[in-house]
């Protein structure tokens, strides 16, 4: 007896149950059932097997991850986040959220070095009631080497592997700094400076959207209208500005900043000096936290959809924990203007 496979239209030609991909796959029930539920006592291969086989067939996949255990590796950079504002923070409540959806436990562990890292993998690779890891804030090579080498699907959050290696879900970093510099642009604004702490990628994505509106049509870019901080902290960003200031005058009417601290900074800095915001300077954050809303004058941002990256994140580590061979995929979400009063129009020419 053969099972019934997919009819020209792509489609099967009646629904496919257990006992088909059993007998295709040459196992009984019980195996194709403990395979596709991601419970023990089936051999990788065989579980690649049987996994491939109902891809082939579009036999549904289950849909939770009951009884299984979610492993979130927090990196450094994770870390400091989570100490200091809310995005990680909201990146985590969608992580839990979704997961207790899906009936899964979460577990959430700091690692400061690859030595560690590789520990801790090496602990889960034979555990069954792992689903996978979620790596938080994930930059350093180091890290991500160690990482594609994982038994374990993984899923980068708040990240993305260069090599596409590993899937990710992060926000659309370049597309959302796109977006704040033309709606600056609208408004009238032409020497715009960024703000940022370089070196994330997802903070090079930020730059390089700002950048690509900056230069378009040809124009090159003014090496002067980008200002990096040695820290993401307000007070750092107020220095930064009013040093910029000091050297070059007020030359610019609009700062697009890297993060919402980055913007309370820059906005107490321009405060400092006696300019108004946004009367003499537009000041655009990035991030979108809530307290936003209650910065003086409060502040416009483009929001990061965090909840929805976690989530996001906990998806795809079930469709990966259910098809260890499918390809790596790169998800990016889509962000929001939140206008409010921190921007305004250009300031007239006197």
């Amino acid at each position: 007896m053969h099972s019934t496979p997919p009819g020209k239209s792509g489609k099967p030609s009646r629904r496919i149950r257990l006992d088909d991909l059993a007998t295709a796959c040459g196992v009984s029930i019980a195996t194709v059932s403990r395979a596709l539920s991601g419970a023990p006592g089936v051999r990788p291969e065989l579980v690649e097997k049987i996994q491939r086989k109902a891809q082939e067939f579009r036999y549904a996949l289950p849909s939770t991850l009951s009884g299984q255990r979610l492993l979130i590796l927090a990196s450094p950079a994770a870390m400091e986040d989570y100490a200091r504002s809310q995005f990680t923070l909201n990146v985590m409540q969608g992580i839990e959220e979704q997961a207790k959806l899906l009936r899964a436990a979460v577990m959430t562990q700091p690692i400061t070095s690859t030595e560690q890292e590789r520990q801790t993998l090496a602990e889960v690779a034979n555990d069954p009631s792992v689903a996978g890891l979620l790596f938080l804030t994930l930059d350093d090579e180091d890290m991500l080497t160690a990482a594609r080498a994982s038994r374990k699907p993984v899923v980068l959050v708040n990240g993305d592997d260069p090599l596409m290696q590993l899937s990710s879900v992060a926000p659309s970093n370049r597309a959302a700094a796109t977006m704040a510099t033309d709606y600056l642009m609208r408004l009238g604004h032409r020497r715009i400076l960024f703000l940022s702490r370089r070196g994330r990628r997802t903070i090079e994505r930020r730059f390089e959207g700002w950048r690509d509106r900056m230069t378009l049509g040809g124009v090159a870019l003014d090496a002067g209208l980008q200002i990096d901080v040695a820290d993401w902290l307000p007070d750092c960003a107020a220095q930064a500005v009013k040093d910029r200031i000091q050297r070059h005058g007020v030359d610019f009417s609009a700062v697009l900043c890297a993060s919402d601290s980055l913007a309370m900074g820059c906005m107490q800095g321009l405060a400092s000096l006696g300019l108004s915001v946004p009367g003499d300077v537009s000041v655009l954050g990035m991030d979108g936290l809530a307290q936003g809303a209650f910065f003086t004058p409060p502040l416009t941002a483009i929001e990061m959809p965090m909840r929805h990256i976690g989530a996001a994140a906990v998806d795809l580590l079930r469709d990966l924990s259910f098809g260890a061979h499918m390809p790596a995929r790169r998800i990016e979400l889509a962000c929001r203007l939140i206008e409010r009063q921190s921007c305004g129009p250009v300031k007239a020419s006197p």
